[in-house]
């Protein structure tokens, strides 16, 4: 759900303000901040560098597990706390104009994480300050400020965990109060692959609502950044012959490959009167790779489902 998460913030917070009357400048600068202190949480996955140490480079698989695996350290704890989420926002939307004041929040929330938790959590989320930090002096030089800084910070990280239920471990939602909502994820399906085609789906639908949003408020039509190249997803289907049944737990072939089906977005389209070939815009590259991914998603599904492996 990296993508996902800030695609969601932005789509929902930039829909709702134009619905509310904001222009659609406005509302692009309220969506983007949102989506951007959406994507703060996840700073925890820096840790996961670590697991980069000392792993073989020649062998992708291997590299893969041993990032993942050291991510499980640190990841979706004290960053993606609802508790934590409402000092923090507050101190960010503080962050541009009392920034002594802001600091002094900020700082005594590493002090709690470190008594509760120690020092690695607490570097974790001095770094999760520090994004926070410079994406509300971003927003606050594009006249997202006081209450409407705090509104889509405080939604940005709030919106952030719900994203996470559905993969890997459940996000430590009351930290550090101890209470846990959730004892392992959220299960789509008893079929495990069943679950993984359906978080899949979750962050296609997501990343959707951001693309759909985005170009709403600057005056494209999404059927005019569509390109019939995305047919060419279909043909995912025949995957289902050759890889194992991917899980939550071992997923590293099918999304990789599923989403390198995105790549067809930015063929160059074909010229026939021996002019150069000509690249498709930014925003026809990006929705054709996502409708080919989402059709490449759809097809697998199918096949699966239907029995052809």
């Amino acid at each position: 759900m990296f993508v996902g998460h800030a695609t969601f913030a932005f789509g929902v917070v930039a829909l709702a303000a134009a619905g509310l009357g904001a222009s659609r400048e406005r509302a692009l600068a309220l969506g983007v901040a949102a989506g951007l202190f959406a994507a703060v949480p996840d700073v925890d996955m820096a840790y996961a560098l670590v697991g980069l140490v000392a792993v073989d480079p020649t062998s992708p698989m291997a590299v893969a597990q041993s990032f993942w695996g050291a991510s499980t350290v640190v990841h979706r704890a004290v960053t993606h706390s609802l508790v934590v989420a409402v000092p923090a926002a507050a101190a960010f939307a503080l962050a541009p104009t009392h920034r002594r004041l802001a600091a002094a929040a900020l700082a005594a929330l590493v002090g709690v994480v470190v008594a509760a938790s120690g020092p690695l959590p607490a570097v974790i989320v001095g770094l999760f300050a520090a994004g926070g930090w410079l994406v509300a002096r971003a927003a606050h030089a594009y006249r997202v400020r006081g209450a409407s800084l705090f509104a889509v910070a405080l939604f940005g990280l709030l919106s952030h965990p719900f994203g996470d239920l559905f993969t890997g471990e459940p996000p430590e939602l009351f930290y550090p109060l101890g209470a846990n909502a959730f004892d392992g994820r959220v299960a789509l399906s008893a079929d495990p692959t069943v679950h993984l085609l359906g978080a899949f789906g979750v962050e296609l639908f997501a990343i959707w609502l951001g693309v759909a949003a985005a170009l709403w408020l600057t005056g494209h039509r999404l059927t005019e950044h569509v390109n019939s190249r995305a047919a060419f997803g279909a043909a995912y289907a025949l995957a289902v012959l050759v890889l194992p049944p991917p899980t939550i737990d071992a997923s590293y072939q099918f999304v990789f490959s599923v989403v390198a089906v995105g790549f067809v977005g930015v063929v160059p389209n074909p010229r026939f009167d021996g002019r150069p070939l000509s690249m498709p815009s930014l925003p026809t590259a990006l929705v054709t790779g996502l409708a080919a991914v989402t059709l490449a998603g759809l097809a697998y599904g199918v096949a699966y489902t239907t029995g052809l492996a």
